[in-house]
């Protein structure tokens, strides 16, 4: 994308403001809403100041719908002109996404000395300047790219008449076939390739970091908002993170996550993201699609608004919209509204009709009103909690930290088997500890009931339950000294021999055995 230059950054702005259509669910148009084109127009001069321009001057016209030639009027167009001569504008901005066809005429009419800008480029621009992550600038190139590929036609007008083929063409024209725009268009289908596989890396090691915080098992909160309505301030309030605080539209763009302690004593993840606007580009929304994913499991959204503007109700709109978009407007959510301190700029805003979330009114920047918001964000989460006693052995220590982390303990003694804890913990983690119950206390033995022994015997035990058990009588003492000699063992008698087979065989044929043959003795000498 373009960098604005530094000799002239004055800026001119076009707005249209859309007539009542009458349809067959009534009247439709600007005018219906608490969104005129003179708010538009503003937010869009302070979207102008973000990316470093000075808007000089701004016009609108009323009109059915768009012009499909040059948004506005053809009258308009030349008044455009000549006002941005006359302010010495060197940027014309407006109020929507122009269509390729459309950006090609009004830049005709315009001239070479003025830069033509649509609301989405503008957009484009300030993300790029405020994406400071590799995730972050990956999703911006991404979202530029895609902008940029339908808006290539007109670019390297002098190298887009090459023709191919041996003697094809007049002289200086000829080619390998291939013009200059295909080979743009090319590079920069090969670049989205690159850049949704490189995205699909980031996805990944996020599912990876969403396994790792789900086994910690603690709840998240996702502060979602219009831009600019003190997402970050409330974060630095309630955590003290240090994010970039700045009275700027996306000022910061990189989601950032925190631990907050509640007051019942339990903590939760709460996580910073990119702020919405109206008439967000669709390219930013499927680019962001990823950092926009971990409102998926958070289990409870804090919507942010600004009560001070006189819009607010439409910025409630545009949040809820995008959250359609993304499928997760079903969630619990809680209506803050803040910079309650500052003086209203209208008549106060109100939440559209549909639904019923919690409300609660806050000043991110005095603290009025914290202590309520973090009590209903404790009452909101909605985790419930369970008293339980466990011997958690050195080996699973991660309970016994985490029982301080996300519960409270009330007893805690270190022993040589483990930690003996008792502790009021969330149902998911009580579960965890009850798998290392106490060991049973053995029961105490009763006393023994005594009896008198007689003469020669010892007084015999009896214990609870359980018959007494006779003791063994003493032999008497020995007259003689010598002690009595033991009995000689007998020899164990040897085992029979087993005949052999064939013996057996002539038994079983009634063979008579051979007698024994004797046994010559030599003639003694």
């Amino acid at each position: 994308m373009h960098t604005v230059p530094d000799e002239n950054r004055r800026a001119f702005l076009v707005g249209v403001e859309r007539k009542p259509v009458r349809t067959a669910h009534g009247l439709h148009g600007s005018h219906l809403t608490d969104w005129s084109v003179q708010d538009s127009l503003v937010e869009l001069a302070r979207l102008a100041d973000t990316a470093g321009l000075r808007v000089v001057g701004s016009t609108w016209q009323k009109l059915d719908r768009p012009d499909p030639g040059t948004y506005v009027g053809s009258g308009k167009v030349h008044e455009v002109h000549e006002a941005a001569v006359a302010e010495n504008a060197g940027y014309v901005l407006f109020d929507d996404e122009l269509s390729p066809g459309q950006q090609r005429k009004l830049e005709k009419e315009l001239g070479a000395g003025v830069r033509l800008l649509d609301r989405t480029r503008l957009i484009l621009d300030i993300f790029s300047l405020h994406a400071h992550s590799r995730e972050g600038k990956l999703q911006v190139e991404l979202a530029q790219n895609e902008y940029l590929l339908p808006r290539l036609t007109g670019l390297r007008a002098d190298l887009a008449q090459q023709t191919g083929g041996a003697g094809a063409g007049p002289v200086g024209v000829r080619g390998p076939g291939e013009t200059q725009l295909e080979l743009d268009r090319r590079q920069v289908r090969r670049r989205i390739q690159k850049l949704h596989a490189e995205l699909e890396e980031v996805r990944s090691q996020r599912r990876q970091g969403r396994a790792k915080r789900n086994r910690t098992g603690m709840p998240m909160v996702a502060l979602v908002g219009y831009t600019n309505a003190g997402k970050s301030s409330l974060l630095n309030a309630l955590t003290g993170a240090g994010v970039l605080v700045q009275d700027k539209l996306f000022s910061t763009l990189d989601p950032t996550i925190r631990r907050l302690k509640l007051p019942s004593g339990r903590e939760v993840l709460l996580a910073d993201t990119v702020g919405f606007i109206r008439k967000l580009p669709h390219a930013l929304v499927a680019a962001f699609r990823a950092t926009l994913e971990g409102i998926d499991e958070a289990q409870l959204l804090l919507h942010l608004v600004d009560a001070s503007h006189a819009a607010g109700s439409e910025q409630i709109r545009a949040v809820e919209t995008v959250l359609g978009e993304i499928g997760v407007l079903d969630r619990p959510r809680l209506l803050a509204w803040n910079k309650i301190d500052l003086p209203a700029a209208g008549p106060a805003p109100r939440r559209p009709p549909g639904g019923s979330p919690e409300e609660v009114r806050i000043s991110a920047r005095t603290g009025d009103g914290l202590g309520e918001l973090l009590a209903k964000i404790d009452a909101m989460i909605g985790s419930p909690y369970a008293t339980v006693e466990a011997l958690v052995p050195y080996e699973s220590f991660e309970l016994v930290r985490l029982s301080h982390e996300r519960g409270a303990v009330q007893e805690r003694e270190d022993t040589a088997e483990g930690v003996r804890i008792r502790a009021t913990v969330p149902d998911d983690l009580a579960d965890r500890l009850r798998a290392f119950p106490l060991p049973r206390a053995k029961p105490p033995r009763a006393a023994s009931a005594k009896r008198t022994a007689a003469p020669g015997r010892a007084p015999a035990r009896k214990t609870a339950g359980k018959p007494a058990r006779k003791t063994a009588r003493k032999p008497a003492a020995r007259s003689v000294e010598k002690p009595a000699r033991r009995p000689a063992r007998k020899p164990a008698p040897k085992p029979a021999r087993k005949p052999s087979a064939a013996k057996r065989t002539r038994k079983l044929a009634g063979v008579k055995p051979r007698p024994a043959a004797k046994r010559r003795r030599s003639p003694r000498s």
